[in-house]
């Protein structure tokens, strides 16, 4: 966070400060902003939000024992100073052309895109936002570690990519930042569109648009809709990298051009820009490619990834695509992407146990198109005399269309030659009917992560390869954790997510 007094907040989010004093305007914020009160340190600002279950400004004094200078809040307080922002009930009604966020969430955006536009006016920032319906914190984390190569480079914790989580990491700019990458997510109209306010991309990176939340958005052309908000949030003379491979993200080059931005096309069709040949996957899942560049002569430039998973090749095409357009040479990128590794927990994480199991925890959260890459890549994975096993929980937010995902999921399953599906929870039990129905081997369906430990304890055996994937609140990414540790020698000997390179 730059140093800003509580009088130049109050400036930017139109709040005032409290007590109207010249000593609480002087208040000088040092340290981060935080939207958890344990997490101040002297010299934080707290924002205090009301959530689903709990009102920040209930903890205000937690965040002042804690070193907090300053928060911001939506009514006056004694327990620490504060800029306050008054709640306008017209902005909370539930228009369609945009979100209703209260008072506080807005101004904690103005004072994000006010750290924002200072950083990039002291030393020429570049911010690359990022969306996708699947793959946005990998492709993040890819983007980060191979443009931290050619300058110092922020990127958000975990899968910050929301109203909140924006402005977090925005706040952690310094004006010695070269390089933004912003993770943006929607679940609603206008959702993106608030996003790019607070970090205006000179590049927009849109992986896919896949079923996940579908049955807020409706339809794919209406998720198509709200995640080309971060194309049309591009400055002219930006630059907008499209999947060529997916035709609801090839049509927002119309929206690029009608915003004066030029467009990069990546993926494997012949016509992308940037595009991946001879794609191969090792016995780990790992995919290898020739990266072929428009313009470049010569057969391809060799990548050999460390993440595992085949959709990965997508993401890196992006990266590259954004690397090469701030700088790095053709061979620099290919390089940097074949260094880079997992990052962020319980997605295609792989732990080799000592007893000869190995554990595929990509539960993180799931929709139809990443549980199918992540059983085309336990296929890829199989062992000599091991077994296939699927652990698959509930995909969430799919609507009406949810029985026949998660059939379609069990049908996959069968056709990929895996050799036991566990589905765990009501949602998923279509799976298994359509498994089963597809002239699948074995399957097993259980109440909840619980019953799938007491199952797969006597079920898995050296050599096999075991898949656990599921949407966040299904409680499988916790039973991947257990079942990575689930034996003495490796908790002894630690695990690793990669092999040696």
């Amino acid at each position: 966070m730059i140093p800003l007094t509580l009088r130049e907040i109050a400036q930017v989010t139109g709040g005032r400060v409290h007590p109207d004093t010249p000593g609480a305007g002087r208040t000088t914020v040092t340290a981060t902003v935080v939207t958890d009160s344990r997490e101040a340190v002297p010299g934080s600002f707290y924002v205090a939000r009301r959530g689903d279950h709990a009102d920040g400004h209930d903890f205000l004094a937690a965040a002042a024992a804690n070193g907090a200078v300053g928060a911001l809040t939506n009514r006056e307080s004694a327990e620490l100073p504060c800029v306050v922002v008054d709640e306008d009930p017209t902005r909370l009604s539930r228009r369609p052309d945009r979100p209703p966020y209260d008072a506080v969430t807005r101004a904690f955006a103005a004072l994000a895109r006010e750290v924002h536009d200072r950083c990039e006016a002291a030393g020429g920032l570049h911010t690359v936002a990022i969306t996708g319906s699947s793959g946005k914190t990998s492709t993040k984390d890819l983007m980060a570690q191979v443009l931290e190569q050619i300058g110092p480079t922020l990127a958000p914790e975990a899968s910050y990519n929301s109203e909140v989580g924006v402005p977090l990491t925005v706040c952690r700019l310094t004006p010695g930042t070269a390089y933004l990458v912003a993770e943006m997510g929607a679940s609603g109209k206008g959702h993106i569109a608030h996003l790019v306010q607070i970090a205006p991309p000179l590049v927009s990176v849109v992986l896919n648009v896949g079923s996940a939340h579908l049955g807020e958005f409706g339809s794919r052309e209406a998720i198509g809709e709200a995640k080309s908000e971060i194309v049309a949030g591009l400055r002219p003379g930006g630059l907008a990298v499209l999947n060529a491979d997916d035709p609801v993200v090839a049509r927002m080059e119309s929206v690029a051009r009608r915003v004066g931005a030029r467009v990069v096309t990546v993926g494997r069709a012949q016509h992308a820009q940037v595009r991946a040949g001879e794609v191969t996957l090792d016995e780990r899942g790992r995919a290898s490619f020739l990266l072929h560049a428009a313009g470049e002569p010569g057969p391809g430039l060799p990548v050999s990834l460390r993440l595992v998973g085949e959709h990965h090749v997508g993401n890196a095409l992006a990266v590259a695509a954004v690397a090469h357009e701030w700088g790095m040479p053709w061979p620099a990128v290919a390089t940097a992407l074949g260094r880079a590794v997992p990052r962020s927990p319980g997605r295609m994480e792989v732990t080799d146990r000592a007893d000869g199991v190995t554990v595929v925890n990509d539960a993180y959260n799931a929709n139809p198109e990443s549980m199918a890459a992540a059983l085309h890549t336990l296929a890829a994975m199989r062992r000599t005399g091991g077994r296939l096993v699927a652990v698959v929980g509930g995909m969430l937010e799919l609507g009406a269309d949810a029985p026949g995902e998660h059939a379609r999921v069990g049908a996959l399953a069968a056709e990929l030659g895996v050799d036991h599906l566990v589905t765990v929870g009501e949602l998923a039990g279509p799976a298994r009917t359509a498994y089963l129905d597809a002239g699948g081997a074995e399957a097993t369906h259980v109440a909840d992560r619980h019953a799938a430990a007491d199952l797969l304890g006597g079920l898995l055996r050296a050599d096999d390869v075991v898949l656990l994937k599921s949407s966040r609140d299904s409680g499988l990414r916790l039973l991947g954790d257990e079942l990575a540790h689930a034996d003495v020698e490796a908790a002894a000997t630690g695990t690793s997510t990669e092999e040696p390179a």
